[in-house]
């Protein structure tokens, strides 16, 4: 298996990812949609083209993007496709959209994961983030794949992966910087010590895995 943080290969124009800002607003309520068709990520409502999704990922699941924003018949979404906090535009019709109860929240302050229903804290456990030079990145992911390691034949990750639609814009020296590290919640040492990724004990990856579906918010603050 590739190393997680992943390396697919994106290429993401100069002008896009200068327009990536940050966002850790909070999520409540929050609608997941999967394209019901192949779809283009606009800029704006009716702007240029950023990128084209299709309905699966790169793991087989079905595709599934988070709705940031609402502007008339178009919806803002979160998609692997383009950098941390910038949205793509898509007409809402072209979506299929479900509300999505559950929430998680992730301190690194406090190096602690708040799992939310409906609003409310129903667990929070310790995780370990970002090291000083590769720091967890803030802003806002959706859950993309729910992923057993054992299928590809290691057991480095722990029992369970769960990809997020971030990306990690400072990987560790000698990494490559010319490649896309997607960020994600699996086994690991707690403590700040990781690559940017969020690590947890095997009982916590596994309540995630049962508790939050492809879709679910992901909310990370300093």
């Amino acid at each position: 298996m590739r190393p997680f943080l992943l390396t697919l290969v994106v290429a993401l124009a100069a002008a896009t990812s200068a327009l990536a800002q940050p966002d850790v607003r909070p999520f409540e309520p929050f609608f997941a949609a999967t394209p019901r068709s192949d779809v283009v990520l606009r800029a704006h409502p009716g702007g240029k083209a950023l990128a084209t999704l299709g309905t699966h990922t790169e793991y087989g699941s079905p595709l599934t993007v988070g709705i940031a924003e609402s502007r008339g018949n178009w919806v803002g979404v979160i998609s692997t496709a383009l950098p941390n906090g910038v949205l793509g535009w898509v007409p809402r019709k072209e979506l299929r959209l479900r509300k999505v109860a559950w929430s998680i929240e992730i301190s690194l302050s406090s190096r602690t994961i708040f799992v939310r229903r409906n609003g409310e804290i129903v667990r929070h456990m310790p995780v370990g983030v970002g090291a000083a030079s590769s720091p967890t990145p803030v802003g806002r992911y959706v859950v993309t794949d729910h992923i057993d390691p054992a299928s590809y034949g290691t057991s480095a990750y722990g029992c369970c992966i769960l990809a997020l639609s971030g990306h990690q814009p400072h990987p560790p020296a000698g990494w490559n910087p010319n490649r896309d590290w997607r960020l994600a919640i699996h086994g690991g040492a707690t403590g700040a010590m990781s690559a940017g990724c969020v690590h947890a004990d095997e009982a916590t990856l596994r309540y995630l895995m049962r508790m939050t579906p492809l879709g679910t918010p992901v909310t990370v603050e300093a």
